[in-house]
């Protein structure tokens, strides 16, 4: 298996399009994670089946937010996106997210070219209000079983806060 945070970077933070490698598939409740040391995906744990992700759910190569692992995406598509794919994303917009006391913020993307939907999405306001509240609920509560309380969506941000994200990120990644 490539080691992503090898042979891909962020990608044209400036332009809005970046690679995003997808580890968790719409639909699943397998929490799958890149682990950086090995180069492989790693299954973490099983989710309850109630809590099974709203979205395709990745990281952004070659940056780290301050939770210490590569930044999150969240990839919306009509349908589920394989584990272990990358793609060409587009930035509408970033989850602004606490998880157990730690900034772990989630880029919103969508597949640079998107013929099923025309591209209409270039921004969080495009998106319909019930994904937005949906995505809000499965990530305020989706620990509640085992830790309720502990996740908190704090805001949403649009295209140019999402990138400045992604330069923090960057910029902690050549740090380490």
């Amino acid at each position: 298996m490539a080691d992503f945070n090898k042979i891909l970077d962020a990608g044209d933070v400036d332009g809005g399009i970046i690679n995003v490698v997808v580890e968790i598939p719409t639909g699943s409740s397998h929490k799958i994670e890149w682990n950086r040391e090995l180069a492989v995906f790693e299954l973490d744990r099983i989710d309850p089946q109630i809590f099974a992700k709203p979205c395709n759910y990745g990281f952004i190569p070659q940056t780290l937010d301050e939770d210490g692992d590569e930044l999150d995406a969240l990839i919306l598509t009509e349908q589920p996106l394989p584990t272990g794919i990358f793609l060409k994303a587009k930035v509408i917009g970033v989850m602004k997210f606490v998880d157990d006391g730690e900034v772990d913020d989630k880029i919103v993307v969508v597949p640079a070219d998107d013929r099923d939907t025309g591209n209409a999405y270039n921004s969080l306001e495009d998106l319909p209000k019930q994904l937005i509240n949906q995505l809000e609920f499965h990530f305020s509560h989706y620990k509640d079983l085992k830790k309720a309380g502990t996740t908190v969506v704090e805001s949403w941000g649009d295209v140019s806060e999402a990138k400045e994200v992604i330069k923090e990120s960057i910029q902690r990644w050549k740090d380490l």
